[in-house]
């Protein structure tokens, strides 16, 4: 049975997705309508690189860094207390040792694991997002140059904070190949494994309104059967 602090708290969410799917769009909209923590690991390990060249040059190569050093950087993370109430995961875990990792973590932790929306997206359609994405230097933001609800409202500023948009270093068409790859080696098999332990859902990643709306009737739908399962003991 489930403490009376675990029943009233949100499900923790993974988003599972290829290159450009759109998980931080996304999370930052679902952490801002639920008031939840985006937890995105690729920006805990771009704030690690700051400090640590080798994490700084894996990254742009398009490597998966080592999972112990992903898994410290999370636990560390969801142990603030604006984690209390749940949290959404971007880009984590991307590997089955990373999964495996978490599930001990969460054990340890005691806490419970949530559910997982899965974004769908073709390769073609993954690598022109990439190539034409631009990414705030301050709240982390993102946007799309080709895309009209995507482009921000004053060309190279952030709509949301004002300061400046750059194309990330590793949005470029060789390392997307390396990242696309690495996704479907290690990441994609994930699918299969959850499917058979937590609540798994698929979404094809278009509109990011639409998507997102998507996201609210699937996570609304959670809570529904929560409260159900809670008013039924």
């Amino acid at each position: 049975m489930l403490k009376k602090e675990e029943e009233d708290r949100m499900k923790n969410i993974i988003l599972i997705a290829p290159p450009a799917a759109g998980k931080g769009t996304q999370s930052s909209l679902i952490s801002a309508f639920y008031n939840i923590p985006h937890i995105s690991a690729g920006d805990l390990l771009r704030e690690a690189a700051i400090n640590d060249p080798f994490i700084k040059s894996e990254l742009a190569k398009g490597h998966l860094i080592d999972s112990s050093v992903t898994i410290k950087l999370l636990e560390d993370r969801i142990l603030k207390p604006d984690c209390k109430d749940g949290y959404i995961f971007d880009g984590f875990p991307r590997s089955m040792e990373q999964a495996m990792l978490y599930d001990r973590l969460l054990q340890k932790l005691d806490i419970e694991f949530g559910i997982i929306i899965v974004l769908e997206l073709s390769k073609e359609e993954a690598l022109s997002r990439t190539l034409q994405r631009l990414t705030c230097t301050n709240c982390k933001a993102v946007y799309n140059k080709m895309v009209a609800k995507q482009k921000p409202l004053q060309e190279g500023i952030c709509d949301k904070c004002g300061s400046v948009l750059t194309q990330r270093e590793d949005d470029n068409a060789i390392t997307f190949e390396k990242r696309y790859n690495t996704f479907l080696k290690e990441t994609q098999p994930l699918i299969s494994y959850y499917s058979e332990k937590y609540p798994i859902y698929f979404i094809k990643s278009v509109d990011s309104e639409v998507t997102f709306n998507q996201i609210k009737n699937i996570i609304n739908v959670q809570e529904l059967n929560n409260d159900s399962h809670q008013n039924s003991r």
